[in-house]
């Protein structure tokens, strides 16, 4: 049984993360904990003693946030019990809500996490700044979820022969194999005439192991100009992808397809480390 945090903040609830959560219940049992992090927070995310030095404002809501809080956890409980889901409830964080997430994220198979809903009441950007340190700092497969999606029919994996896109590729076919019943598509997009997908034969020979309604995909474009408008096309996908690289990452995550993609919020994204 797989071990699924979806992450929450004090004041929202997100549809989108438990209705996937559900949806993979329903193909095999999971676990599921809710994690309840406190809407007020500091801004270096994950360093404790710097974030001493830079506090966040927050706007006020009209609900105090304990009463949004115990609101939340109980409709969790609730949706859980209606659904038959295993769940727990952990809510004993301290204003240090991301580095508790991480600690989370080390004991767990799989975080969800919405992509429009988590922190999205800070102000400056600082929204977007704590959803892509979530995906970057945590110690397991991450899906970002938007609120409104369809259930995955199709696997779209963004491959460069990268070690990260082969790990990606790994990982989602360990963690779902009731996704790779699905169409699965490797795809590989470069621009210029020479479309050649690195070690080809090797990135074949393993996915079509895992993955029984299987093709490769070569795209003559740079995938960060147009593969966003390719995968509107695409049939309820999925995408999979790799971290591309833990260094530099938040000027990758700015420039990258990804990015662009998950602020669409129009489908599940699966992003993981090696």
């Amino acid at each position: 049984m797989k071990k699924i945090l979806i992450a929450f903040d004090g004041v929202q609830f997100s549809e989108g993360a438990f209705e996937f959560a559900k949806k993979l219940n329903e193909l095999n049992p999971v676990f599921v904990a809710g994690v309840f992090m406190p809407q007020t927070s500091y801004a270096s995310l994950w360093n404790y003693s710097a974030s001493m030095t830079d506090t966040l404002i927050v706007p006020i809501t009209d609900d105090p946030e304990g009463l949004k809080l115990e609101h939340n956890i109980e409709r969790f409980r609730q949706l859980c019990v209606e659904n038959k889901i295993a769940f727990s409830i952990h809510k004993d964080f301290n204003d240090f809500a991301l580095p508790e997430l991480k600690r989370e994220t080390r004991f767990a198979d799989l975080l969800i996490i919405s992509s429009e809903k988590f922190f999205e009441k800070l102000t400056g950007g600082k929204s977007s700044e704590y959803l892509r340190d979530a995906i970057h700092e945590a110690e397991c497969p991450v899906i970002v979820i938007p609120e409104k999606f369809d259930f995955p029919k199709q696997n779209v994996i963004a491959f460069d022969g990268s070690p990260s896109s082969v790990h990606a590729m790994k990982q989602f076919a360990y963690l779902f194999p009731e996704l790779c019943e699905n169409e699965t598509l490797l795809v590989y997009s470069k621009e210029g005439e020479d479309s050649t997908l690195p070690n080809e034969e090797y990135a074949e020979e393993l996915a079509a192991l895992h993955f029984k309604n299987f093709g490769i995909l070569k795209l003559k474009f740079k995938p960060e100009k147009y593969f966003n408008s390719w995968l509107k096309d695409a049939n309820s996908p999925i995408l999979v992808c790799g971290a591309f690289g833990r260094s530099a990452w938040s000027e990758m995550f700015k420039k990258s397809f990804v990015s662009e993609i998950i602020a669409d919020h129009r489908l599940p994204v699966f992003i993981t480390h090696l």
